[in-house]
């Protein structure tokens, strides 16, 4: 069944010298799409370089909070005129609140509350980066709905507790899980993995960070891991391979808007009912 890996970042040093091969081999793992996210908008025409050599990497474009010395008056439309420049974005961000060690949480939830207006306007989904700010994340998507209008997205490797995974569902958000879920004591995200609803799940490898099980040692991971985090999620969810599969394709075709036909390529059979990772 075919994959959508829905968070990457190949514009990495660490991916500059066997792209083409990484692409072979998540091709052959599965994975027809990818979404590459934006830690800052000056990553943007690297992005779009290596999306003019991957025709199924469709791209996003934002400010991280942890990249808050970048945002400048100038920011936010500089982030729309990017996205509307490019036919390949399909999301905002990743933008979000980081209050681990932060001192800046005024600037992060200004720019926050930005880049959701940007993809309000764009009618673009948002890719949401939350550490240790469940409550502030929740609380200004909140407000933003009330006050501005609607605006959904994705909270991508996700890693809160099942109350806050369901927040997020409440706000009409996605959850995408990583290479964390397949992490022996990562009780509080397997638990979380299991309440999300099947249409709004997703599977991502955040590469190159958080190789999953049985790649662990790997320390740079990649896209054709994805397929360890679905199999460990269909463990979980107590479904097929292939269900799982099927579903989080469908619902990033959905959120992002991706085109049927580059999900329609033949999938080397031999992939297909592949066995569940040990350990998961």
């Amino acid at each position: 069944m075919p994959l959508v890996d829905t968070h990457v970042h190949l514009n990495f040093d660490t991916f500059a010298g066997d792209l083409d091969e990484l692409a072979q081999a998540w091709r052959q793992a599965g994975v027809l799409a990818l979404v590459h996210s934006c830690v800052e908008p000056g990553e943007f025409p690297g992005m779009q370089a290596i999306a003019d050599r991957i025709p199924e990497l469709y791209l996003s474009v934002g400010l991280h909070p942890l990249d808050m010395d970048k945002w400048m008056p100038t920011t936010a439309s500089q982030i729309a005129d990017l996205a509307a420049s490019d036919g390949r974005v399909v999301a905002i961000g990743e933008t979000g609140l980081d209050f681990y060690k932060a001192d800046d949480e005024a600037v992060q939830r200004d720019a926050f509350w930005q880049q959701l207006t940007v993809a309000h306007t764009l009618n673009l989904p948002v890719i949401i980066h939350c550490r240790d700010a469940a409550l502030a994340t929740a609380e200004v998507i909140r407000e933003f709905q009330a006050v501005v209008g609607p605006v959904t997205g994705v909270m991508h490797c996700w890693a809160g507790t099942p109350e806050e995974t369901q927040w997020f569902l409440d706000l009409g958000f996605y959850v995408s899980f990583s290479g964390i879920v397949t992490f022996k004591n990562a009780h509080q995200v397997k638990a979380s993995a299991q309440v999300v609803p099947e249409n709004r799940l997703l599977v991502e490898t955040d590469c190159p960070f958080l190789s999953p099980e049985p790649k662990r040692k790997e320390r740079r991971n990649q896209p054709a891991f994805v397929y360890h985090v679905a199999s460990c999620l269909a463990k979980l969810r107590q479904v097929e391979f292939d269900t799982l599969a099927q579903t989080t394709t469908r619902n990033a075709v959905t959120l992002f808007k991706l085109p049927e036909p580059s999900l329609a390529l033949a999938v080397d059979p031999a992939l297909l009912h592949r066995p569940t990772p040990a350990g998961c």
